[in-house]
């Protein structure tokens, strides 16, 4: 179920409450236009990873910058490729995506949604900190699942209907939720783009979006947690012989909000942590960069 030709009819009306256009025509956080957007995206938490992933394209054709957005559009062995980054978490996730849809699918001039549905492909590049023995440091882990601690799709009508609702019932079991903190939902990476990015070289993971570095990933620094033993049931919970391989704080509303939209999305992350084994390697550029050059020749 998506809601890009079901849910949504052609003729409503986005108010420029609800649809902020800038006076360049742009998009209000991104500051790209419509026609600076290409269909195959890469995104990248880091604004200085946007420079990273431009550098090996044969042209550019724009570079814009806006807050932590900071967006290249080029080709790439004849392929029209726009990087752009995120920022941290899933509430940015929002913005980057609701408005890339937006410049795919809405008509800035009517304020009304395209006849012709625009589907975009998105493939997330990330760092992470991996939960089990098979998932070192310098790991690549393809999100299969996303489990989002964040919330984020709670908000959207259809959740439950694009949501794997028997695995969330077991995690949900599993971890003896506490409901205060939000029900967890859990959402299929797109299988398409899986299959082309990982060539068998890669992990196909369950990855936890969480929606903080610290508490919600069980670190503990000052404030005691809520449920100190949340990482030992994550790294033993077992679903239809899936387990949960790491942490990340992005996956889960790209994956949710595509799928509501009718886009193709997916995650890809290094592990430069590995909790169980505390072990951390912050110096993590060139291999970052073997990731970037791999999701470039398959995107």
């Amino acid at each position: 179920m998506t809601l890009s030709h079901t849910a949504m009819a052609n003729t409503a009306y986005y108010a420029p409450s609800e649809l902020i256009i800038n006076e360049d025509g742009s998009v209000f956080h991104l500051h790209l236009r419509p026609e600076q957007l290409a269909r195959k995206v890469i995104l990248v938490g880091d604004p200085g990873r946007v420079a990273m992933v431009a550098a090996h394209f044969d042209t550019v054709e724009c570079d814009v910058a806006s807050r932590e957005f900071h967006s290249v559009t080029g080709v790439y062995k004849g392929k029209r490729i726009t990087v752009l980054s995120t920022g941290i978490g899933c509430d940015n996730i929002d913005i980057v995506v609701n408005e890339l849809d937006a410049l795919a699918n809405i008509d800035f001039a009517t304020r009304t949604q395209k006849p012709a549905f625009c589907q975009l492909e998105m493939v997330r590049i990330g760092t992470c900190g991996g939960l089990q023995p098979h998932t070192p440091v310098g790991t690549y882990i393809c999100s299969r699942k996303s489990i989002g601690f964040d919330g984020l799709l709670n908000y959207y009508a259809g959740r439950n209907a694009v949501c794997d609702l028997a695995f969330e019932a077991a995690f949900t079991r599993h971890m003896q939720w506490n409901p205060q903190k939000g029900a967890p939902y859990v959402i299929d990476n797109d299988a398409q783009l899986l299959a082309r990015i990982n060539r068998g070289d890669m992990v196909d993971g369950v990855t936890i979006a969480a929606g903080g570095f610290f508490g919600p990933q069980g670190r503990q620094l000052r404030i005691p947690l809520e449920d100190p033993a949340q990482n030992e049931k994550i790294m033993t919970f077992e679903y239809e012989g899936q387990c949960v391989t790491n942490f990340e704080m992005e996956g889960s509303a790209l994956a949710g909000l595509s799928r509501l939209l009718g886009h193709r999305a997916m995650t890809v992350c290094m592990v430069i942590a590995n909790r169980r084994a505390k072990e951390a390697n912050t110096n993590y550029k060139n291999s970052i960069d073997d990731l970037i050059a791999k999701v470039l020749e398959r995107i």
